[in-house]
């Protein structure tokens, strides 16, 4: 019987060993995934990577933008160097076209303003962004999250960054400017345009109609600060 007991006993680690082989592993959390957006514009393509894991609304406002084939014919109407350039709005005659209601604002998501990220451009309300957006040339710390006290200390929601193509971002941004339209200045002269956007893995957009509002048009800039200095 002793003999027995000591073969059970020496089986006892190996069949402990089997079972944890056999138990499965711990599933890990499933990452979020990062859609990517390609703008193809004048001065050539910007492809975007976008964060919903941070910026939930503000990325799935983009989003159906991009999907209603709504920058399709928008202009970059600001470029100021040392600073930033911005658009999603205005046509090529510099009318704003009619968007969706505002977005509450992300702004206090935990990304900052650096070089290449693209954040959504809004009036002095944090939340009244809608289709525009502006891209950061620098670090623009000051454009972040600070406190919800007001509209200067709310900052402006990142919700991506350019993975490809920023030096079309930087051209865009060296092209002379002039007052045009609505804009006492920083037009970039020629208009850089956004012929097409898509998102990437699906079919582009048809191009939306032109809408002029019904209602006065915002404030012609949104923009989300003055010029640097």
């Amino acid at each position: 019987m002793s003999r027995f007991l000591l073969a059970a006993l020496l089986l006892l680690p190996s069949s402990a060993l089997l079972a944890q082989a056999a138990k499965p592993a711990a599933t890990a959390p499933a990452a979020v995934a990062h859609p990517e957006v390609v703008l193809h514009t004048s001065q050539g393509d910007i492809t975007l990577e976008l964060y919903p894991d941070k910026s939930p609304k503000s990325v799935a406002n983009f989003l159906q933008y991009v999907r209603d084939g709504f920058y399709s014919g928008t202009v970059f109407h600001r470029a100021i160097p040392g600073y930033l350039v911005q658009g999603g709005l205005y046509t090529r005659d510099l009318q704003a076209k009619r968007t969706r209601s505002a977005i509450t604002s992300e702004a206090d998501n935990g990304l900052s303003n650096l070089r290449g990220t693209v954040a959504v451009a809004r009036g002095a309300d944090p939340n009244s962004g809608t289709a525009q957006f502006f891209f950061n040339l620098v670090d623009n710390r000051r454009l972040d999250f600070v406190g919800n006290q007001s509209g200067l200390t709310w900052g402006y929601a990142v919700f991506g960054k350019v993975i490809k193509g920023m030096d079309v971002v930087d051209k865009s941004a060296a092209l002379p400017t002039r007052g045009l339209g609505p804009f006492a200045g920083d037009v970039p002269n020629p208009l850089v345009v956004i012929d097409t956007a898509n998102v990437v893995g699906e079919e582009p957009a048809t191009p939306a109609p032109a809408q002029t509002p019904a209602s006065p048009a915002p404030e012609p800039a949104k923009k989300p600060a003055g010029k640097k200095g």
